[in-house]
């Protein structure tokens, strides 16, 4: 009986804890989790016909750190749908039960990872349908959301508390027709890039319509919130989803929605094809959102966005194909564009011992090789898509695919118009050529550290007799790129009127103009001819005389300058009496002056015992600061000694005293 009695109790017990354990669940349950758990997601839809719609939604969930109840909640997903142009509700409803939910593999091979991490990526698709009224002439935009990210995302503020919306539109349609199906991406994302090594991913969307699609990186943008983090569901506290417009996320500089990778080369979408390219320089985990924008008849008319993240490691791939870009698309591995029809390839590839090319040649079975660093002659112009295969047939190959553009000829060339002067218009035009239009890219530096992309800019030079190395690259949409370089010279142009000075009423004076081939004073009283730099003047008058003379060079360039003429009564040399050389800037240099005397034998100054201390000549500039051999004479009365010719040819001679004054 006692054995009896244990097992009952035993029972009890149990049946005690699953009760419990079932209470806590169903508790737990009755409110939405908000723990980080969202990886990223997309929104696609398929027209049906009678105004009814399929969408299917892709939920991309962290598996290994998020947290499960929340996974477990995501199913089944709550949306609403409003107007696209006055936000107002249409419909909310449930997507109901998935259809599928499985974890993404990673794409690599452990046996060719170095450093593997764990990883672990959920997708879970929904597709449900839902009827839309035909009388809508706005649109309507499907709206899912979420909360929280990841925690350890590295790009962004406050990740953990940060979720996500995820939308789609509806163009305005019809009743007797579909406006639209929405493009859909053609392949899953992955999980893990190694940090330093060159990355390439196929973002590429199809578009049953035949639609243009153009790609680019672009926002992702925030949603609920952990005090609602379900909108819409049926849990409590969980409210509405609130209608747009909606807040992007907020990245943490230097990231934005356009860098949100540490990346070197930066990350870059090809706007035509989708591939993604970059190389990746640091770990962590990190959002970023592609865009796939449905263009017809020249307008957007829904947006395909894929919000993600990627996680960055340092793991290394033991093999990487690696074909170089010689060229601004990643793409591509060069343009030629010279008629030279032989490409010789660059190989760097690591980790490899054997490798196949393909060089793309549909003409030949015979283009392939297994050399390092092969060459190939392409028979024609074209487009070439080559493959190069590093150890190919082992457990842990790798490929690349890179194109090889060949076109007949692109020859870059400019030439200028205009006066080579300073600050001038100077136009620069582009006579770039090619087979193959159109030349649409143009990047001019002048040499000066100013740009342009103008096709024909016009460009002033601010520096007098400079030479400048003028470059223009260009480029065409056939991925042609040309350099053409040109020395531009702006030639030395000083016009000069001569300096300021004094000559005496009824004396002839020279005038001394310089620096062009042409001039012209003004005003032209006195003078003998204005249109001669050196023109003969006679003063009739006294006074003060101002000319202004214009100046044109060789090149054209045009200047002015001006000089002032002081015209005295008669001839004198004077010598003030005394002078303060203290450095305060007033009255600190004597020298002599004069009118009538043009040329200056000597200058001298002694002091009181006989002893020189200064001397100048005719033409030197400046004068005595009352110093001797680097030190400051003593204060008191000097003597000077001048000899000067006047204007009759004869020579003074002339005497006086002078006081200097500390």
């Amino acid at each position: 009986m006692k054995g009896v009695y244990q097992n009952i109790t035993l029972s009890m017990h149990n049946s005690l804890l699953k009760i419990f354990f079932l209470a806590v669940v169903f508790i737990a349950g009755a409110f939405p989790a908000n723990a980080s758990h969202i990886f990223g997601g997309d929104i696609v839809y398929r027209c049906q016909g009678n105004n009814i719609y399929e969408f299917t939604f892709t939920l991309y969930q962290d598996c290994l750190s998020g947290d499960q109840e929340a996974i477990r909640q995501d199913n089944p997903s709550y949306f609403s749908i409003f107007d696209a142009a006055n936000y107002n509700l249409i419909t909310s409803g449930s997507t109901g039960p998935f259809i599928s939910s499985e974890i993404v593999p990673t794409g690599f091979s452990n046996d060719c990872i170095n450093n593997m991490p764990n990883t672990c990526m959920l997708k879970t698709v929904f597709r449900f349908r839902v009827t839309l009224r035909p009388d809508n002439p706005n649109g309507f935009l499907f709206v899912y959301q979420r909360c929280c990210r990841n925690q350890t995302i590295n790009n962004i503020y406050s990740p953990g508390v940060t979720g996500a919306t995820f939308t789609s539109l509806i163009p305005p349609y019809s009743q007797s027709q579909c406006s639209n199906n929405s493009a859909v991406f053609n392949n899953d994302p992955p999980q893990i890039i190694c940090m330093n090594n060159p990355f390439a991913f196929d973002f590429s969307a199809t578009d049953i319509d035949g639609d243009s699609l153009s790609y680019e990186l672009c926002e992702a943008y925030i949603g609920a919130s952990p005090q609602s983090p379900l909108p819409g569901s049926p849990f409590p506290n969980s409210g509405p989803i609130p209608p747009p417009p909606y807040t992007p996320v907020s990245y943490i500089p230097p990231y934005n929605e356009g860098y949100p990778i540490p990346s070197n080369p930066a990350f870059y979408i090809n706007p035509i094809t989708g591939l993604l390219t970059g190389t990746p320089t640091a770990a962590g985990r990190y959002v970023f959102t592609v865009c796939a924008k449905e263009w017809r008849n020249g307008q957007v008319i829904n947006t395909l966005s894929r919000d993600l993240q990627f996680v960055i490691t340092n793991c290394s791939k033991s093999v990487v194909a690696n074909i170089p870009s010689y060229n601004k698309d990643p793409e591509v591995y060069v343009a030629r564009c010279d008629s030279n029809f032989t490409v010789h390839f660059d190989n760097t590839s690591t980790g490899g011992f054997r490798y196949f090319w393909n060089f793309g040649d549909p003409n030949t079975l015979g283009d392939t090789s297994d050399q390092v660093n092969p060459s190939y002659t392409y028979p024609d112009t074209g487009t070439y898509r080559v493959k190069l295969v590093v150890n190919r047939g082992t457990t842990c190959p790798d490929s690349i695919e890179k194109f090889v553009k060949i076109y007949p000829v692109f020859r870059t060339d400019f030439g200028i118009a205009g006066k080579l002067c300073k600050g001038e218009p100077i136009q620069f035009i582009d006579r770039s050529t090619a087979t193959f239009p159109t030349i649409n890219q143009w990047e001019w530096n002048f040499g000066d550290g100013t740009t342009s992309t103008e096709q024909n800019p016009v460009h002033r030079f601010t520096n007098n007799y400079e030479e400048y190395r003028v470059t223009l690259r260009s480029g065409s949409s056939k991925g042609c790129e040309d350099t053409a370089i040109q020395k531009i010279i702006i030639p030395r142009f000083i016009p000069f009127a001569g300096n300021d000075t004094i000559v005496i009423k009824g004396h002839t004076f020279n005038m001394n103009g310089s620096g062009g081939v042409q001039y012209r004073w003004t005003p032209a009283t006195f003078l003998d001819n204005p249109t001669d730099p050196k023109s003969s003047v006679t003063f009739a008058q006294s006074g003060r005389y101002d000319y202004n003379l214009n100046v044109i060079n060789e090149n054209l360039c045009e200047g002015n300058d001006s000089v002032r003429i002081t015209v005295a009564e008669r001839a004198y040399f004077i010598v003030p009496s005394a002078f303060s050389p203290n450095g305060d800037g007033n009255n600190d240099v004597i020298r002599p002056i004069s009118a009538g005397y043009p040329n200056l034998t000597f200058f001298r100054i002694y002091n009181r015992w006989g002893q020189q201390v200064f001397q100048m000549f005719s033409g030197d500039a400046g004068g005595w600061d009352g110093t001797y051999n680097g030190k400051m004479s003593d204060p008191g009365v000097y003597f000077w000694h001048a000899r000067a010719y006047n204007l009759n040819g004869e020579e003074e001679d002339l005497k006086g005293d002078l006081t200097l004054i500390r």
